[in-house]
């Protein structure tokens, strides 16, 4: 687990500055402080950070092939790395270390750019060939590892993170409006696009690849989920398919020369992996816990009971409104606006495992694999009334009963129609993005200062989402996994555990995110995964063998702080000093007069706006952060930089 950087030039006789290309690594260090390396040859420079797990002597990058014309940069673990060497070494190939990286640089000599196919694991790779003056990036299947990319006409520079793209000095700081359009929306900036025009994040399961004699850049999907019901096997046969598949995935995830640790958070998958683990280890596993004095959001009372029937080594904390400090901490790894709170408590929770190990293992996936989420079951429900509702009525006549049915968090749950009106007169891939939206038009862009708006236009922030749900095909549940898996999975989920992991120093490795457990679960007929409105029913009568029965049954929780107490107590004192300041680097960017609209709404209790306010605090924090440095900050001639463009 590590980082990566590098920068390639079209021209031969632009040479890479090493002390730029050191800058750039130093950038990323907290995700590999054990060791740098550094491979520079004319107009190609690549870097790494080191955190050591496997080949802990042998195993620093960048790693070469036999005569040095292959050079291989790698964050990630490559779990089928040993089953892939001794095959490679069957064919005549020479290996000098032990690692799992050296085997991309053999296999890439046999396959060319279809080597990534056959690995299995989570990876972000770097590669040059010097024989072919070729540059190969590519990112794992689900997008667990990041990967930023900033290519123009003369030059690619590339990063785990944003932050050597900026150490770098090409890049200008200039906002995309479309991107904070879907900041808004999502509380993330989901597929390829960045908060900064000119930056682009490589999509999951594809490379780029860039022929420089040429200077032909060429960016390619390699795999893609398969959603086809296999109607074959009974329920019986998939819990035994399930259970050896997850057992192998666990094993496989445990494969590391350091100790592994484990997340619980006390819900049904973090259980089951956990105690996966601790039967194929021989001593018991270190576990690590983060609660809530608030009761509605405090798991621990679960993660212990699960801590004692495995018999692990347990670790917790209470999460504390004082937690809240870490805001500008947070927007400095995190690179981009990030609003998703359960931030602030998995950087804890991270600090404290790296206190005792270097890598653990985490539940994420399971939702996404099984069925997991109660909007899923919820929108299920939506999908069967919408079968019924003739398509020519639905525009025009729901859409506008919908526009002007108020917006009344206060009023009784059965008439708070707004969102179930939009969604019955939408088609099916755009009700469930709007399932999903944080803030909805008109409140976004009543929020957006009124020159950012008018660069915006028609921006449609339903298409990633809306465009992933097509790839579920006819089955509405399977559109909704899909849709997650192209937004919230990688760029929510899986960014917030890499950042706050990485930068305490910690590797973090989902099992139930390998590739042949979810495509092995995509052919699970959607029924078995939603039964009857239970969520995640397979996978439920699966672990029964396994996690006692009180953590089955028990109600899914979800990991964020409480925000909507907490705004109405020291968070909203907080917003008052960094988004409503006056001067605040956000003027450019927010409206503050209907910010401050809101949080008196939310105070007063006659709107319940918590998630939004905090998408706004942690916009505040990052501008302030990443807008207002000596080469970026706006003054009154000159305003926050904001273009009408954007990645697509």
């Amino acid at each position: 687990m590590c980082g990566i950087t590098g920068v390639v030039y079209s021209e031969r006789g632009r040479n890479v500055d090493p002390g730029v290309l050191k800058r750039m690594a130093d950038s990323i260090a907290h995700r590999g402080p054990d060791a740098d390396g550094f491979h520079v040859d004319r107009n190609v420079g690549l870097a790494h950070r080191r955190l050591s797990i496997i080949d802990l002597e042998g195993g620093d990058q960048p790693i070469e092939n036999e005569d040095g014309s292959v050079q291989v940069v790698f964050n990630g673990e490559i779990y089928n790395f040993r089953e892939l060497r001794s095959e490679l070494e069957s064919k005549g190939h020479k290996f000098r270390t032990f690692s799992d990286t050296e085997v991309i640089v053999h296999l890439y000599e046999e396959l060319g750019d279809r080597c990534v196919e056959r690995l299995r694991g989570m990876f972000a790779i770097a590669l040059w060939d010097a024989r072919q003056q070729r540059l190969l990036l590519a990112r794992d299947r689900v997008g667990i590892k990041p990967l930023f990319v900033s290519v123009n006409d003369g030059r690619v520079v590339f990063g785990s993170e944003l932050k050597p793209l900026l150490a770098h000095g090409d890049i200008q700081r200039e906002i995309d409006p479309a991107a904070i359009d879907e900041y808004l929306n999502y509380g993330v900036i989901p597929g390829n696009r960045c908060v900064f025009r000119g930056v682009e994040k490589l999509l999951p399961g594809h490379v780029l690849t860039v022929d420089v004699s040429r200077w032909q850049v060429e960016r390619r999907r390699y795999w893609q989920l398969d959603f086809e019901a296999d109607e074959t096997l009974s329920v019986d046969d998939w819990q035994e398919a399930i259970l050896a598949k997850l057992d192998e995935t666990v094993r496989l995830h445990l494969l590391a020369d350091v100790s592994v640790g484990s997340f619980l958070s006390g819900g049904i998958d973090s259980s089951i992996v956990t105690g996966l683990a601790s039967r194929a280890l021989s001593t018991p596993i270190q576990t690590f816990s983060m609660g809530f004095r608030e009761a509605a959001f405090n798991e621990l009372p679960a993660a212990r009971e699960i801590a004692e029937h495995f018999g692990t080594e347990h670790n917790e904390q209470v999460v504390s409104t004082d937690a809240v400090s870490l805001l500008p901490k947070l927007t400095k790894f995190y690179d981009e606006p990030f609003a998703d709170s359960s931030a602030v408590p998995t950087f804890l929770v991270s600090q404290i495992a790296s206190q005792h190990v270097k890598v653990v293992l985490s539940g994420d996936g399971g939702d996404e694999a099984l069925g997991g989420y109660s909007r899923y079951a919820h929108d299920l429900k939506e999908a069967s009334v919408r079968r019924l509702i003739p398509s020519w009525m639905r525009r025009p006549i729901l859409s506008t009963l919908a526009s002007t049915w108020p917006k009344a968090d206060w009023l009784p749950r059965p008439l708070r129609l707004k969102t179930f009106l939009t969604n019955m007169s939408l088609p099916p891939g755009e009700a469930y993005a709007n399932t999903l939206s944080l803030s909805r038009l008109p409140m976004r862009h009543q929020l957006l200062n009124a020159q950012l708006v008018s660069k915006i236009g028609n921006h449609d922030t339903s298409r990633v989402a809306a465009n992933g749900f097509r790839h579920g095909g006819a089955d509405p549940l399977n559109g909704m996994i899909a849709a997650d898996m192209a937004t919230l999975l990688p760029d929510d989920y899986l960014v917030k555990v890499d950042r706050a992991s990485m930068a305490n120093g910690l590797e973090v490795r989902p099992p139930m995110l390998d590739h042949e457990f979810l495509e092995l679960c995509a052919r699970v007929p959607a029924r078995l995964k939603i039964n009857h409105g239970e969520t995640k029913w397979l996978l439920r009568q699966t672990a029964r063998s396994l996690v006692p029965p009180s953590i089955i049954d028990r109600p899914k929780q979800g990991f964020e702080i409480p925000v909507d107490q907490w705004f109405r107590g020291s968070l909203g004192e907080m917003f008052r000093d960094t988004v409503l300041a006056s001067g605040s680097t956000l003027s450019g960017i927010v409206n503050q007069t209907t910010a401050e609209q809101m949080l008196e709404q939310h105070c007063r209790g006659t709107g319940r706006h918590g998630s939004t306010l905090w998408s706004l605090l942690t916009l505040a924090s990052w501008a302030d952060q990443y807008m207002s440095g000596p080469s970026s900050r706006p003054t009154s001639e000159r305003p926050i930089a904001v273009s009408a463009g954007g990645a697509s």
